[in-house]
């Protein structure tokens, strides 16, 4: 950090240079403020962390909320919350918070004044995105002058961060509020694409957009997506401005980044929690148990009728890529993650335990449907479908259900979304704002 530091001269003298022209024109509703190259520093800077080195000049002044969560850091662990606090010319007027909330579900620093829920280190009030109404409210909306935006997305479509902006990105139209969102990476990399597109009449906020499961988008990329072709509501588009990352590249997964893990949700401990996440949360369509209970949610699944052994050989002989399984024992009790109780919650289960053996080979979605279809072959009797054909939701259509009833091997179930991931990778080309 100390050679990033000696570089802020440098830093605010291109800064004002890009201050008549700070935005890129290159789309037509979505703005990518213009940073220097910072190529020959071999660390990646979030927005965040090129925000707090403009020191935060484009807020002054200003009346701002902020929707964030725990995962809003700089590269030294400090949350975006503390840094803007220290800004007396800042108004920070309303803070939103989405699923899981604005500290994680464990902690319990806000203040209770009243009805409201208060920031401590801000003052302001606290509005959930999730729990009374997927809008903000009107009423501050139209009081703010900039939205500011900082969440670690997973990389993952099921997830309802990306959601929860877009209602936003309608609000702040309706409203002319300006939206700045900082740039974060994709934390399972750039390049992998994995899993089919959703059909329309099966979207959701586990499929909300037009994205495979395992997308390969920055945040960034998938709300300039979303603004340029008006997946807005009734082709609304926002004052959209982009605060780029510096030196992160598609080929890095977050490890390789060197910045700070925050849970991007309570039950993702790990980049390989992450990576399985992006398969095996299909099994909450399922009556499988996927770890919930334990201390390895999505790299354990079971159930008190697996019959481990022999379901372990099956899958052995299918020789899926980067991956090998062990047989465990264990007993589901109680959940950290929801106000609900996991399946099979307090009894024994069979299950197997999945060791991630090469990151850059396993496929976690073509895992995943494997090991349902084979349950289902196995297990026909005990095998079910969850909450009125739930999958089909997550899944983006009922290829997997209607698939899995035919009884076809495993194998030939991936091929058939390839289609899908080809037509993507081409589409989002346009989009992309890092090599």
């Amino acid at each position: 950090m100390k050679k990033f530091k000696a570089l802020l001269p440098i830093f605010i003298f291109w800064a004002s240079i890009f201050a008549q022209d700070q935005f890129n024109n290159e789309f037509d509703y979505s703005q990518i403020i213009k940073v220097p190259d910072l190529s020959f520093v071999n660390q990646v800077y979030t927005g965040l962390d090129i925000l707090e080195q403009m020191d935060f000049r484009i807020l002054e002044n200003k009346t701002i909320g902020v929707l964030c969560n725990q995962t809003a850091v700089n590269r030294n662990g400090r949350h975006l919350l503390e840094l803007i606090g220290t800004h007396s010319n800042i108004e920070v007027a309303a803070i939103f918070e989405p699923e899981f909330g604005l500290w994680g579900i464990d902690d319990k620093r806000t203040k209770l004044i009243g009805n409201d829920r208060i920031d401590p280190v801000t003052g302001a009030k606290i509005y959930s995105l999730i729990e009374r109404s997927v809008y903000p409210p009107d009423w501050i909306m139209s009081e703010l002058d900039i939205v500011l935006i900082d969440i670690q997305d997973t990389g993952v479509r099921y997830s309802t961060y990306i959601p929860s902006i877009t209602k936003f990105l309608e609000s702040a139209s309706d409203h002319e509020v300006s939206v700045i969102l900082l740039d974060r990476p994709n934390p399972l990399g750039g390049l992998k694409i994995e899993g089919p597109l959703p059909r329309t009449e099966y979207q959701s906020y586990e499929a909300y957009h037009l994205l495979p499961i395992r997308h390969g988008l920055t945040i960034a990329e998938i709300i300039i997506m979303v603004n340029e072709m008006g997946w807005v509501k009734d082709l609304k588009r926002a004052n959209l401005m982009i605060v780029p990352m510096a030196n992160w590249t598609r080929d890095q997964y977050f490890d390789d980044t060197k910045l700070p893990w925050k849970k991007p949700a309570p039950y993702i401990n790990d980049l390989h929690t992450l990576l399985m996440f992006s398969g095996l949360d299909l099994f909450r369509g399922t009556n499988i148990n996927v770890g919930f209970g334990t201390d390895h949610p999505y790299l354990w699944f079971g159930s008190p009728w697996l019959a481990a052994g022999y379901f372990s050989e099956k899958l052995d002989r299918l020789k899926l890529p980067g991956v090998e399984f062990k047989e465990v024992t264990y007993r589901p009790v109680g959940s950290p993650y929801y106000n609900r109780v996991p399946q099979y919650d307090g009894r024994s289960c069979s299950g197997l335990e999945i060791i991630i053996t090469d990151q850059d080979l396993v496929k976690p979605v073509e895992t995943a449907t494997t090991i349902i279809t084979l349950m289902n072959q196995l297990h026909p009797r005990e095998f079910q479908w969850r909450g009125h054909d739930y999958i089909d939701k997550l899944f983006g259509s009922d290829m997997l259900r209607v698939f899995v009833a035919q009884k076809k091997p495993p194998s030939y179930l991936s091929p058939q979304w390839m289609h899908d991931e080809m037509k993507f990778s081409e589409f989002r080309k346009s989009f992309l704002l890092y090599n």
